[in-house]
């Protein structure tokens, strides 16, 4: 990928201009952690770039962004650019596009991003900030006071790098994230509830959680249940603590499993019945919240004899038969008390052994 990256550099080099890898890439790179996320950022002109290179139809060239296609490899270009004016603590309303690597670094928001790296593959640090990366640390790029309260994602983006690269906040900058935190509600759910995923997804969600309740921002994120989440490895599982189905965005599915959960969390987990009825993986999320043996789920899942109805080797004919019964609502009673003897083990999903449970219980 960095190949290609340099590739696409020199390519705009050749026609002119000056580019570089920027952002989150170069910072990974010294972290030795692995992406696939590569920005570039160069003095050509949105129009310039799309005579270079087949772009996506959609992208943000309001903002001096083009998505690049090359080689089968998605880039975002992303001219050089001043910010001059925000709108609602949140969207440049009004930028220009500027000659000078070194200003539109200092437009960015925490210093460990603005590292650059040229098409030689060396890193290029305008800022004189990589004693940041070094030291681990996220500050933002000048007065934390402004760069927060100009861009109130940045609060999440913090704590989303601060937890999944296990970095630490100064405390300058900790001090604005918990000032302005209130500045939250204006965020979408949608905007909220991405950066939340990628915070609840990292190995290191506790960290996430600790910094959230830390700054008091679970109020303004209208997440009361925070502080006594369980923090399982897996993200509904965690939303469904939250219970906030509500206010934040989610599919009809997620939502069902969510509520589906939150029931579960009463019931006996280690019951066959309701784990052939909810399925390994809901029952596995539950036993993780609950502190159960995700092993015990899994061997019960594994010995269960039918996985669904269909399984039966006895349908609703054979009892109307055996019966001399007409059909009606009794059949899907005594379909359901078969499932359930077979599943506790009572009967064996036998013709002649269900025949005989229904003969003796039923006729």
């Amino acid at each position: 990928m960095q190949d290609i990256a340099l590739e696409v550099i020199k390519i705009l080099e050749n026609h002119g201009y000056i580019a570089y890898i920027v952002g989150g890439y170069v910072r990974d790179y010294l972290l030795n952690i692995e992406t696939m996320d590569v920005d570039i950022c160069t003095n050509a002109k949105p129009k310039d770039i799309m005579d270079i290179f087949e772009t996506v139809p959609v992208s943000s060239i309001q903002y001096g962004s083009v998505s690049v296609i090359y080689k089968k490899y998605k880039f975002d270009i992303t001219t050089f650019r001043k910010e001059i004016k925000y709108e609602d603590n949140r969207k440049p309303v009004k930028i220009k596009y500027i000659d000078n690597i070194k200003k539109d670094l200092l437009r960015r928001d925490f210093t460990i991003n603005t590292l650059c790296m040229d098409k030689n593959g060396d890193i290029l640090d305008f800022l004189n900030v990589r004693d940041d990366i070094d030291k681990r640390i996220i500050r933002t790029v000048g007065n934390p006071r402004y760069r927060i309260k100009e861009d109130v994602l940045r609060i999440l983006r913090a704590i989303r790098f601060a937890t999944r690269l296990d970095l630490v906040i100064d405390d300058k900058t900790m001090h604005y994230l918990k000032k302005y935190g209130y500045l939250l509600k204006k965020l979408s759910y949608v905007r909220k509830k991405e950066e939340l995923n990628k915070i609840f997804s990292s190995s290191n969600r506790e960290k996430g959680k600790k910094l959230i309740l830390e700054l008091k921002l679970d109020k303004f994120l209208d997440i009361p249940n925070l502080s006594k989440t369980v923090m399982v490895n897996d993200i509904i599982g965690i939303w469904s603590q939250l219970d906030v189905d509500s206010l934040y965005p989610f599919t009809k599915i997620e939502k069902q499993q969510m509520e589906r959960i939150r029931f579960l969390l009463n019931e006996d987990i280690y019951d066959p019945y309701v784990i052939y009825c909810n399925g390994l993986y809901l029952c596995t999320v539950v036993a993780m919240i609950k502190g159960l043996n995700k092993t015990k789920i899994n061997e019960i899942y594994n010995n269960l004899v039918i996985n669904n109805k269909k399984d039966i080797v006895v349908k609703p004919n054979d009892i109307m038969r055996v019966l001399n019964k007409d059909a009606g609502s009794y059949l899907k009673n005594i379909m359901n008390d078969i499932e359930k003897m077979i599943v506790y083990g009572k009967i064996r999903n036998d013709h002649d052994d269900i025949m005989k449970f229904v003969i003796n219980n039923y006729k």
